[in-house]
């Protein structure tokens, strides 16, 4: 184990930590989302969230991407401004993370974020990024693979902005990155292995070919075959300069309309403790804790 890490076990889920991590506050900030009108109004608002950030900070930023269909406008909007020119210097400055993976499963999977992300965003984004570091899925190693990702995550100060979604659990709960209910995230928890479930793979590979993602049948059956999520944790989220949350998805995945709902109008008790068992039952409310979030969001959210 790397000196800068602790691991816990909590119920076969696997979550490392930073060592001597302050303990946790609660302080309630709630969520105030921006209603827009349509995808492409969101991914603009995403775009001018980073431009703000470049405009505050010198030097580099550090992004995590959000997969799924929560920022493909986003991506589509960079890989445009990548091959147009117009936003090269912005560009050279960008640290690119991904958030969360299915492993073990080869890089080059379809049903991969890393390819799905290549599809979108295009060649001359990541030609002009400084740097891109997916989550290691190819590996017999993943714990290893995942303190080497969060070393680097960490050498570079962590991130200026996570680009985050919200999807659906059951009993009206979310999962955040992938931090599942009842997993056992803690606050000072950077990132986590976490035993996949046939629901998650379901609606992974559905989500994957409803965004027209070129798959293949050898590529869904070693897809289903994957065993762990790997994802970011509660204290990636709350030491990032910013969060920037979007869902569009609602009209596809009905159920988010309940769950969000269920994370705006929860309010976090003041007792840590009791605070601490809603967030493992609901993890989607981690973010009500985070003081500088934007969550943009779509009309079929029914807010």
């Amino acid at each position: 184990m790397h000196s800068q890490f602790t691991r816990t076990e909590e119920n076969n889920n696997i979550w490392l930590s930073q060592k001597n991590s302050p303990s946790l506050s609660i302080k309630d900030q709630g969520i105030n989302p921006t209603v827009l009108a349509t995808e492409a109004e969101v991914g603009k608002a995403m775009l001018n969230e980073l431009y703000k950030t470049a405009e505050a900070k010198e030097g580099d930023i550090n992004i995590a991407l959000l997969g799924g269909r929560g920022a493909q406008e986003l991506h589509r909007l960079l890989g445009e401004l990548a091959k147009s020119g117009e936003k090269d210097e912005l560009l050279s400055r960008l640290n690119v993370f991904t958030q969360d993976a299915l492993a073990p499963m080869g890089m080059n999977n379809g049903f991969s974020f890393v390819r799905d992300f290549e599809r979108i965003l295009g060649d001359a984004f990541f030609q002009k990024i400084k740097s891109f570091t997916p989550m290691q899925t190819d590996t017999e190693d993943l714990e290893s693979a995942l303190i080497e990702y969060l070393t680097k995550l960490e050498s570079l100060g962590g991130l200026d902005i996570f680009f985050i979604g919200h999807g659906p659990e059951e009993n009206e709960a979310s999962h955040l990155a992938y931090i599942k209910p009842f997993s056992g995230a803690q606050h000072d928890h950077l990132a986590g292995i976490i035993p996949i479930s046939s629901s998650i793979l379901e609606h992974h590979i559905s989500k994957f070919k409803a965004g027209g993602s070129v798959v293949s049948e050898s590529d869904e059956k070693e897809c289903r075959s994957a065993e762990y999520i790997l994802t970011l944790g509660p204290a990636a989220i709350l030491q990032a300069k910013k969060i920037v949350q979007s869902v569009v998805d609602a009209d596809t995945a009905p159920a988010k309309i309940k769950t969000y709902a269920k994370v705006l109008n929860t309010t976090l008790s003041t007792d840590v403790e009791e605070a601490k068992q809603q967030l493992n039952a609901n993890p989607g409310l981690w973010v009500r804790l985070h003081p500088n979030t934007q969550s943009f969001v779509l009309p079929s959210l029914g807010l």
